[in-house]
């Protein structure tokens, strides 16, 4: 399942850590005979600190342990009422709350909220590196490890065992802080893509987050060490406005040529962290501006147009706007326009003053732990239980908040508080928090691959196929297990994988297969579909040696016709330069022996079909070269393998609807193949027997599918002798029911001199088996 925007956003993480780094200091200070020292901005919980109360250090904490006593940061709780208006936006869109279509700009918020307080923070005091890398670890890795093993326990019990054994590396990832870049790698595959959202696909946000302190915290803390004062200031607004600007270049670019590299890695979202720590070194630089009447008016109007901007995206934005790119601006703008205009006297003023109201601010108490907590909760729901109607989701949402109020008192306030601050007991916590979570996928794993009955096997030779007739399998042939096993059924692709180009790539490399000297050649061409027959046609190629050339582009048409990429998340331009550019290249190599078109029967309107196909024949019966066509394979719409492990391999709990499991076929149904003399091999009547409602998931002991819509490798081998009979067999065998009007009508070859010569093109729709079987 993929969408343009994906469906997880950002993490709330830093956002609940401290408040205003910048602001004016608390007015209480602490003796240092007497008191203990006040615990660091970063470590600060917004629900036990008022503007009006002291601010003490955590029990037992001595200023020998915690550093000179200094004064504490003030407290904005328009921030906090900011991170509950993200959090309850991230929620709602999740939960599919009519309305609030732009939710996931939530994402946006929490950055930009993240870089204004951590630069705040770095550039209120000098803290040593090893120091802030312990505050972090103190604040953010409990609660995701909580979370980890809890959702890791969940999998375990609720999930079948292929989609427990996808979350045993979700959870490696996200416990490794590297959950974004598994997730880009991904979403920019376009057969893994198919796949459900992970329970753990917003952790991806925290991966970001992660590697943005990494990067700012080395960046401005190696700059205080080395520079002071003005210098050491314009040196960080320098290489923040750089650092912006290279990013931003990036988010637009990336925006354009891959939706998920954009959303979901680090290099397009640090100019977000850029801007709010643009707007804390300005609010530095107006600070002794602030109480100027014209001043003060003008960041009033500065924080009701920013908050305007962060609002309106919510109700305007869609799954269909190209996010990040130009998009982001708005929410981000807005963001950092309502950090800065709360700066000093303003703090709690105007557009600070509603977003300060109660159950704002709430929210933004528990938004870490309630945005950690939600996303799991209704991932296996669904996944167990299948779509549910949004009320339901909400209603699950809303549950998620006691596991998450839970988690914040019992995990995160006392490992924050409850023990020394030093830098190495932080450091400590971070470290258990890393490991105990890479202990449970470890266990999860294994329990999977239990489940599976082992490892994925090595591809084993496929049972031999019926040439002809109503049966799969060869007369005499049985299969007693599935076939692949469940543990391969997801990875059994065909081979010369790296044939299929990427989505950005609009040409094909040379991809040769069978005897590659052979002045003759068998070229395979279209879209994944016609990828998932490079088995089939290998065979056919081999058993004359000949050589087979494959030219296949994944979601990309050879009807000429331009389509949308979801993955890309944008019009699917290199799809038209790679079909101009293949039949280019076809028209100026030397004539191949047989053309084999395949491809997705799904792309535009039935009508939209029939144009494109049209012009496609037109260019390649000019090649004066014999043309067939491999008709779609039913589409399951689901993922059978999963759904199989789920139903413990009862091939009758997947079937799924025969009336949409085909579309109108303009090459088979519409005449097509006819008016330009194409040789048609129909397979759907054989993978989806009968008249009956439904179609099989598997077919005499064969798994028919990998995923939603591709077929396995073994069954394109198991069907080589009937493609082999069916497109290259002679005149009068199964599937050439005659000739159309004229046998010499363009790609009517004749029969070429090797074994098996090509008969006559069939009649539109033949079916590669007799009339009376199906």
């Amino acid at each position: 399942m993929s969408t343009a925007v994906p469906p997880s956003s950002s993490s709330p993480s830093v956002a609940a850590t401290v408040s205003a780094a910048t602001a004016a200091t608390a007015t209480a200070t602490v003796s240092a005979a007497t008191a203990t020292a006040a615990p660091a901005a970063a470590d600060l919980l917004p629900d036990v600190v008022r503007m009006d109360r002291e601010v003490t250090a955590p029990k037992g904490a001595t200023v020998a342990e915690t550093g000179e006593p200094r004064k504490r940061a003030a407290f904005r709780p328009d921030i906090e009422g900011l991170r509950g208006l993200a959090v309850l936006s991230v929620l709602a869109f999740h939960a599919a709350v009519p309305g609030l279509t732009g939710g996931y700009i939530g994402v946006d918020i929490f950055f930009v909220i993240s870089g204004f307080l951590i630069t705040g923070l770095l550039l209120a005091r000098p803290i040593g590196l090893w120091d802030f890398a312990a505050r972090r670890a103190r604040r953010i890795l409990p609660a995701a490890a909580t979370v980890l093993v809890a959702t890791a326990a969940a999998g375990g019990a609720l999930l079948d065992p292929l989609r427990g054994t996808d979350l045993a590396r979700d959870l490696i990832a996200a416990a490794g802080q590297f959950a974004n870049w598994r997730f880009v790698g991904q979403q920019t595959d376009y057969l893994a893509a198919e796949r459900d959202p992970s329970p753990l696909q917003h952790f991806w946000s925290l991966g970001v987050e992660n590697q943005f302190y990494l990067l700012w915290g080395v960046l401005l803390i190696g700059l205080a060490r080395y520079l002071h004062g003005r210098r050491r200031t314009l040196a960080i607004t320098l290489a923040t406005v750089a650092i912006g600007g290279v990013s931003l270049a990036l988010c637009l670019r990336w925006t354009q040529t891959s939706a998920p590299l954009a959303y979901f890695s680090t290099g397009s979202r640090l100019w977000e962290f850029a801007a709010g720590a643009c707007a804390a070194l300005a609010g530095g630089a107006l600070a002794s501006r602030a109480g100027r009447r014209p001043v003060l008016w003008a960041l009033r109007l500065v924080g009701w147009a920013g908050l305007a901007a962060v609002v309106a995206p919510l109700f305007l934005y869609d799954r269909t706007t190209p996010f990040p790119g130009a998009a982001a601006l708005l929410p981000v703008l807005g963001t950092a326009a309502v950090l800065l205009a709360g700066h000093g006297s303003l703090r709690a003023a105007d557009a600070g003053r509603l977003l300060s109201v109660r159950p704002l601010r709430a929210a933004g108490r528990l938004s870490y732990a309630w945005y950690l907590w939600h996303w799991p909760v209704l991932t296996i729901a669904q996944a167990r239980y299948g779509a549910l109607h949004w009320t339901t989701l909400l209603a699950l949402t809303a549950a998620s908040a006691l596991p998450a109020w839970l988690t914040l008192r019992l995990v995160e306030q006392p490992l924050r508080y409850g023990s020394s601050p030093a830098p190495r007991r932080g450091l400590a916590v971070g470290a258990s928090a890393l490991v105990i979570p890479l202990i449970a996928a470890l266990t999860l794993g294994g329990g999977t691959v239990r489940a599976l009955g082992g490892a994925a096997d090595a591809p084993v030779a496929a049972p031999a196929g019926a040439a002809d007739g109503p049966s799969l399998l060869a007369p005499g042939t049985r299969v007693l297990a599935l076939t692949p096993s469940l543990a391969r059924a997801r990875e059994d692709f065909p081979p010369g994988k790296g044939c299929e180009i990427p989505l950005n790539a609009d040409s094909s490399p040379r991809c040769l297969f069978g005897t590659e000297d052979s002045p003759d050649r068998i070229v395979l061409l279209g879209d994944s579909h016609a990828g998932q027959w490079i088995s089939g046609a290998l065979a056919m190629a081999e058993q004359r040696h000949w050589a087979l050339e494959v030219l296949v582009k994944p979601g990309c048409p050879l009807a000429t016709l331009t389509v949308r990429n979801n993955v890309l998340g944008r019009t699917f331009d290199e799809c038209d330069r790679w079909r101009e550019n293949t039949l280019t290249r076809l028209t100026s190599g030397p004539k191949p022996r047989l053309v084999l078109l395949a491809g997705l029967n799904r792309y535009g309107s039935q009508e939209e079909r029939t144009e494109g196909w049209t012009r496609t024949l037109d260019r390649l019966t000019a090649l004066g070269a014999p043309l067939a066509y491999l008709g779609d394979t039913p589409m399951p719409g689901k993922d059978i393998p999963t759904c199989l492990a789920a139903s413990d391999g009862r091939s009758d709990a997947c079937f799924f609807p025969r009336d949409t499991a085909f579309e109108p076929d303009p090459m088979l149904d519409g005449g097509l193949a006819a008016r330009y003399g194409v040789r048609t091999l129909d397979l759907g009547p054989l993978l989806c027997p009968g008249d009956g409602p439904s179609c099989p998931a598997v077919l005499e002991g064969v798994v028919l599918y990998r995923d939603t819509g591709h077929i396995t490798d073994t069954l394109a081998r198991v069907l080589a002798a009937r493609l082999d009979k069916g497109l290259l067999g002679a005149p009068g065998g199964a599937g050439a029911t005659g000739a159309p009007g004229t046998s010499g009508g363009p790609g009517a070859a004749g029969s070429p001199g090797a074994p098996g010569g090509l008969g006559s093109p069939g009649s539109p729709g033949a079916a590669g088996v007799p009339a009376a079987q199906p």
